[in-house]
């Protein structure tokens, strides 16, 4: 081990832990340990103190990375906009006439209900975002149906335990879902509430079209709102790799990469 390490200040050995969970999705305190040339109890301090300012995620012997959050829905609706573009064209792809589907509030998912309200006509559209019912009652030929409970500003949409049960009265052909992130473990949001919306969401229709850019991968969130199988489509603009392309691939879930100059369908 290098003595360069030995001499650096507890600011300096905080700031190298720190970039060292930048680069990798969580640390031990013992391999800390070995790369810092400290006590495991001076790690332990160490992480405590990051934690408690937020700056990372203590766990059981080590840490993660703290969880990012997420951009308020009218901040997030003016980034990625070509990606979501593709996205969305290539999620109305997998609509078809008289469909009944659920679609979850969001800036991915606004892109995908305007351009439902263009392109299909006589669909059933149950939503909890505002958002999503005016873009796709542009089009009178769709029904809305919209949710009950209690209104987030912030985002735009309702949820809570009003929104649940009345999910439960509904049976959807397919749910249209976003995401604050991807993992291994399924989609991943910001909020409970939304979270637990879009996950009785899941759970009500046939199948659940996942529309996520890749930034969007690898990136834990507060809520694991459901898993990924054969039920599953994620449509993003570039394909996972590693460990999330893995999970995918194990989990029967269907990808569709929606490029620049094309849509590419593949499992």
């Amino acid at each position: 081990m290098s003595k360069r390490f030995q001499r650096l200040s507890k600011t300096e050995r905080q700031a190298r832990i720190v970039a060292e969970l930048a680069a990798s999705p969580s640390l031990r305190v013992n391999k800390l340990s070995e790369r810092l040339s400290v006590s495991t109890e001076t790690v332990r301090r160490d992480l405590a103190e990051l934690a408690e300012v937020g700056l990372i995620n203590r766990t059981y012997g080590g840490a993660v990375r703290s969880v990012p959050s997420e951009p308020a829905v009218a901040v997030r609706e003016g980034l990625m906009l070509a990606e979501r573009e593709r996205i969305a064209e290539a999620a109305v792809q997998l609509v078809e006439p008289n469909d009944i589907l659920m679609i979850g509030g969001g800036a991915t998912t606004l892109h995908v209900a305007r351009r439902l309200a263009a392109t299909l006509n006589g669909l059933t559209i149950i939503t909890h975002a505002f958002s999503i019912a005016t873009a796709v009652a542009a089009n009178p030929t769709h029904k809305v149906i919209m949710l009950p409970g209690q209104y987030d500003g912030r985002e735009g949409v309702i949820y809570g335990p009003e929104t649940i049960d009345a999910l439960q009265r509904f049976h959807a052909n397919k749910a249209l879902l976003g995401a604050s992130g991807l993992t291994v473990e399924g989609p991943n949001d910001a909020g409970v509430g939304p979270g637990m919306t879009f996950s009785m969401m899941m759970r009500r229709a046939a199948h659940t079209i996942i529309v996520a850019d890749h930034t969007k991968f690898d990136r834990p969130s507060l809520t694991v709102y459901g898993e990924w199988s054969p039920a599953t489509t994620l449509i993003t603009d570039i394909k996972p790799k590693g460990r999330l392309a893995t999970a995918l691939l194990q989990a029967g879930a269907n990808v569709v990469e929606a490029r620049s100059d094309d849509v590419e369908f593949s499992m």
